[in-house]
């Protein structure tokens, strides 16, 4: 659903006449010129736009400055949606240099979901080349709660080029790297306090603006009660206007800032004439205003004389044109007017939102029309409008704005509606919530049956998706009983939609065929799982839904990495990618997932460049580019890359962060986030936090068997070998091979081959321990034998010294280039000795005890602080820090933040 750009949010405004010159912070925002933002961050009413304005206009006229060209970017709640938002940037940029951002819009408007970064990446590359410098306004930033939006600003601020500024005007701080920045000195801020004005800026706002002629004192007095907030004094000069009895008025003067503006909105309203006050209380429920919206509204003409009147009589109306076409309220007069408004005639509220919404739905604006429909309590209109553009928000993935909408009619609306009905279960599963659900499908079903073949009863636009709704409740179904681990009812239900579905409906078959293939990789089927999506892949790929293919590409991937054939889901991946780079949008939903895959596979075969560059593809590819999975995926992958590179702090991380990103889906969590950082410590040799895992995640020896929990269980052998190598005598190595023997037999007969490699590898590192060396070297051979076809690598070279004298006797009985090739991959790791101990002497046994400035730093390791702002604790540089961390880890023998931390308490320094 592309609309035009809305050019009055473009806008930069003129500045007021009259204003109050204001040096200090003119010079404060002349210095953000050699940072990377500015930030204006202060309540409403306290004349930011204003000032930036004010400093935009001036900064051109003052001696020696250069050309400096304005970019002003309006925002407002929708432009949440990052598609809206970064157009809208684009757009603002392109007004100040209107020869850049051609490509980087063409990109945002022709892919569904927008490329982001790679559009960001087109627009800053372009800018670093601009001869001028120029300032990008993004005005009302609060309104921005869009984790997308968020992110892509902080991609926008890590790469900013120097002659590009960002200023942001905003109510609260945004989710954006302040500290890292504040640290850096790249943020100059601009805040409440600063932008109180002070006795002086007062007087001479109330006498020189406002020629009020105040006493001295009646200015103090109203400074100080108003605490130089702009807004209230602007209010306070508009009620004085006229009175014989100022010192009066001021001296009443009482209250907080909210009382203080009804009270003084309320005595302007009263000097007004009564249609003007009508006027602006009909048309407070409008976000933005034209005379012909304003006619619709009120029932009059002349609304745009009107708004024109106003703006003359600074009765808080703002131009957002040079035309004066389009205008808005004031922020805060606009929350008066409407709390007046309910106050006085709360029946006329929906009234006045229906006329509003017959306005937008005649001028084409379909969205601005649902949504005062819906606040109008017109939920039959509403509902109508609905359903006609569900298959654009469908197609756009705007399922959050369609479930908004939805969950915002009422129980009976719904009931009336099956499509909606449906449609509003479909978006809440889409979006990861599943309560409600079944209620709602129980409801649509019982809406069909109860009048029978003849709907008559029931309202719907279009016949053929009304008679597709029970398959596509069957689909919602199946989905509903895998959430739930009910592996029966998921393909019965099903294998339902698919005897209710034609031929003729691919979408419909392929969702009940990727259930079915979801169910039986559930429970370790992986061939009849792989037949299913596989099949689910032609359905998708014969309506061109390309990215549902490369969706089903990724299971498929990882099915086939379970199956041990690493090769079989680096040729899906590529296929995936060859049908993406055919079609004709750019970038599509689920291309990021491809070389994250690809990048594993070349992880696991030892080609650590080649795992990087695929890595760096799909970041560059942006955040829209990725499925839901794709964040956590990235940062799993790195992390095996930053490991196997030896820096295990930073894979640790990477972890953490995989693990806070991770958000379940339908597909069967085979690899979870904890046991793949558990393996990691264990492998450091950080056996207390290996064990820390095995006890929270509750896996024993004892524990049954199954297929979703088998990568935990040979997690648990991994770390119990670990601690016995760390403790010789502290773990029953013959109760971990029976139970390795256990999930042998299990994987073999699921013929998942990668299972299989992983636990003959443990046999033998088993086997080992026990001083076995025949059937050590017996489950090496059968590991290598099924790895070698399929080029596995760091499944072996991940193992360290005690697997390097394995191959070594390995390839002394039989030579062979595959083992020789591991061998020299395990001795390039540089891991050929055992890790840092996890237990040790007494803090009075340190060989080198920490110095004074180390136990500060340990003590701060154990805080949520990071590297800058222990710095600022210890009021030390951050290169200081680094030092003090690096040596305290060098004399605790550790690698890693946590691992210091946990030896610290072990020897009683915390």
């Amino acid at each position: 659903m592309s609309h035009p750009l809305i050019e009055t949010k473009l806008f930069l405004p003129s500045p007021r006449p009259g204003l109050v010159p204001r040096p200090r912070l003119r010079e404060r925002l002349d210095r953000g010129l050699a940072a990377k933002l500015m930030l204006v961050s202060a309540p409403a009413g306290f004349g930011k736009s204003t000032l930036l304005v004010d400093w935009l206009a001036s900064a051109a006229l003052r001696p020696g400055a250069g050309v400096l060209k304005a970019a002003w970017l309006a925002l407002d709640p929708a432009d949440n949606d990052p598609s809206r938002f970064w157009r809208y940037v684009v757009a603002a940029l392109r007004n100040a240099v209107p020869d850049i951002g051609e490509d980087a819009l063409a990109l945002l408007q022709d892919s569904q979901p927008p490329p982001v970064e790679l559009a960001l990446t087109t627009l800053l590359n372009e800018l670093a080349a601009a001869e001028a410098d120029t300032v990008l306004v993004l005005d009302d930033y609060h309104v921005i709660d869009s984790p997308a939006v968020h992110e892509g600003m902080a991609f926008l601020l890590a790469h900013l080029p120097a002659r590009l500024h960002l200023v942001l005007a905003t109510r609260s701080d945004p989710p954006l790297p302040l500290s890292r920045l504040r640290a850096r000195g790249d943020l100059v801020e601009v805040r409440a306090v600063d932008l109180r004005f002070t006795g002086e800026e007062a007087s001479s706002y109330l006498n020189g603006v406002m020629g009020l002629g105040l006493e001295p004192d009646d200015v103090h007095a109203l400074e100080g009660r108003t605490e130089g907030w702009i807004a209230a004094l602007q209010l306070a000069a508009l009620s004085m206007t006229g009175r014989e009895d100022v010192s009066g008025f001021i001296a009443g003067f009482t209250g907080d800032d909210r009382y203080v503006v009804d009270y003084l909105v309320e005595e302007v309203l009263q000097r007004l004439p009564g249609n003007v006050q009508d006027f602006l209380l009909r048309t407070s429920v409008l976000d933005r205003m034209s005379g012909s919206l304003c006619n619709a509204v009120t029932g009059q003409e002349g609304g745009r004389a009107v708004l024109e009147a106003l703006e003359r009589d600074n009765l808080f109306v703002i131009p957002m044109d040079d035309r004066r076409v389009w205008y808005r309220y004031h922020h805060l007069f606009a929350d008066v007017l409407r709390g007046r408004l309910l106050d006085e005639q709360p029946g006329l509220v929906p009234q006045l939102h229906q006329l509003a919404a017959g306005w937008h739905e005649e001028e084409g604006d379909v969205e601005e029309a649902i949504g005062h429909y819906l606040i109008g309590t017109d939920f039959a209109r509403a509902g109508e409008l609905m359903e006609r553009v569900i298959p654009a928000l469908r197609r756009d993935r705007r399922e959050a704005t369609l479930r908004g909408w939805l969950e915002s009619l009422p129980t009976e609306a719904l009931r009336v509606r099956p499509v909606l009905s449906n449609a509003l279960a479909g978006a809440r599963m889409s979006t990861g919530v599943f309560d409600g659900v079944e209620e709602l499908l129980d409801a649509t079903e019982s809406s069909i049956a109860s009048v029978g073949g003849r709907p008559s009863s029931l309202l719907f636009v279009d016949e053929e998706e009304y008679g597709r709704l029970p398959a596509d409740i069957a689909v919602h179904r199946a989905g509903l009983a895998l959430v739930r681990g009910d592996v029966e009812q998921t393909v019965t239900h099903a294998r339902r939609a698919l005897d209710l579905v034609g031929d003729d409906d691919p979408l419909t078959r392929g969702a009940a065929l990727a259930l079915t293939g979801l169910a039986a990789f559930s429970t370790g089927d992986l061939d009849t799982a792989h037949a299913s999506y596989t099949a689910c892949i032609v359905e998708f790929e014969t309506i061109d839904h390309v990215s549902d293919v490369l969706g089903c590409s990724v299971t498929v991937g990882d099915i086939e990495v379970v199956q041990g054939r690493p090769r079989a889901a680096a040729r899906t991946y590529r296929s995936a990618l060859d049908l993406a780079d055919r079609h004709a949008t750019p970038v599509l939903r689920g291309r990021a997932d491809m070389h994250v895959g690809l990048a594993a596979r070349h992880l696991e075969a030892d080609d650590l460049a080649a795992a990087r560059q695929q890595l760096s593809r799909s970041r560059d590819l942006g955040e829209p580019a990725g499925l839901p999975q794709d964040a956590y995926r990235w940062r799993v992958v790195m992390a095996g890359v930053r490991e196997a590179e030896g820096d295990v702090d930073a894979a640790v991380d990477l972890l953490d962060e995989a693990e806070r990103l991770y958000v379940a889906d339908f597909q069967p969590l085979v690899r979870p986030v904890p046991a793949v950082r558990a393996r990691t410590w264990a492998r450091q040799g950080h056996v207390d936090l290996a064990l820390d895992w095995a006890d929270r995640a509750r896996v024993t020896l004892e524990d049954p068997l199954s297929f979703l929990r088998e990568f935990e269980h040979v997690t648990l052998a991994r770390v119990l070998l670990a601690q016995q190598g760390r403790r010789p005598g502290s773990v029953d190595v013959a109760a971990v091979v029976t139970f390795l023997d256990r999930l042998l037999r299990a994987a073999t007969h699921g013929h998942r081959g990668g299972s299989v490699i992983e636990i003959e590898v443990s046999r033998a590192l088993a086997f080992q321990q026990l001083g076995d060396q025949g059937k050590a070297l017996a489950a090496l051979d059968a590991a290598l034998a099924l790895a070698e076809p399929e080029g596995h690598a760091r499944a072996f070279v991940d193992e360290g010294t005690p697997m390097a004298v394995l191959l070594t006797a390995a390839e002394r009985r039989a030579p062979s280039a595959y083992v020789a090739r591991l061998r020299s991959a395990l001795a390039g790791t540089g891991r050929t000795a055992p890790g840092p101990a996890t237990t040790g002497p007494h803090p009075g046994a340190l060989v080198d005890p920490l110095s004074s400035r180390e136990r500060d730093v340990l003590r701060l390791l154990d805080t949520e602080l990071n590297g800058p702002e222990i710095a600022r604790e210890l009021v030390v540089s951050l290169n200081t820090v680094r030092t003090h961390t690096k040596n305290l880890y060098m004399k605790l023998g550790v690698t890693s933040r946590r691992a210091a931390v946990l030896r610290g308490k072990e020897l009683d320094l915390l």
